[in-house]
């Protein structure tokens, strides 16, 4: 029996930038900016070094990973899991959900960063096709429920989304956080066709 070591294949730069981005993004929603490299590498298993391998600084890393957390790629994968032949309410309220848990995520990593506002890369065109790009994910889920609807599903997916990033935030709440289904009750009972 050949008992050799087998090595497992070296990691490509994008791979080990990725690799690091996602040991580093967690420690952001714990730590924020006072990460160390030193803690990045541990938790990534690597030598410090390597991070300097594929990143120019610590903040150069730390920018990619709150561009990660704020990238819409599972949000997007979570919407269209919802069954599109669902009854509206359940649809609304698998959104509601989605959108309340990727608010309250952003919330706490902007606390830990201390940052007011969005990070820049979501005002550039890119990151407003992001935002677009979940929007209308949302309102192609509710098309086929416009006729049951006062306002059009745009309009629907704005309240939705206004509603929820309110009801979310624990300042703008006075810290009576809404439920999905208080934000879905809301919306149905002042919109849906009588």
């Amino acid at each position: 029996m050949d008992r050799r070591r087998v090595r497992a294949r070296p990691l490509t730069p994008q791979e080990r930038r990725e690799a690091l981005i996602d040991a580093t993004l967690p420690l952001l929603y714990a730590h924020g900016r006072a990460i160390t490299t030193k803690l990045i590498a541990e938790t990534a298993g690597v030598a410090e070094g390597t991070i300097f391998r594929v990143f120019d600084s610590k903040d150069e890393l730390i920018d990619a990973a709150v561009e990660r957390a704020f990238a819409p790629g599972e949000m997007l994968a979570r919407i269209e899991e919802i069954d599109p032949e669902a009854p509206l309410r359940e649809k609304l309220l698998k959104l509601a959900a989605i959108l309340q848990q990727r608010f309250r995520a952003i919330f706490g990593l902007m606390r830990t960063l201390g940052q007011m506002g969005p990070p820049k890369h979501l005002l550039d065109e890119d990151g407003r096709a992001a935002v677009e790009q979940t929007r209308a994910a949302m309102v192609a889920l509710i098309a086929a429920d416009a006729w049951r609807l006062s306002v059009t599903p745009e309009m629907l997916v704005h309240m939705l989304r206004m509603l929820t990033f309110a009801g979310s935030n624990e300042q703008i709440a006075d810290g009576q956080l809404l439920t999905p289904e208080q934000i879905v009750d809301t919306l149905l009972n002042g919109v849906q066709k009588i």
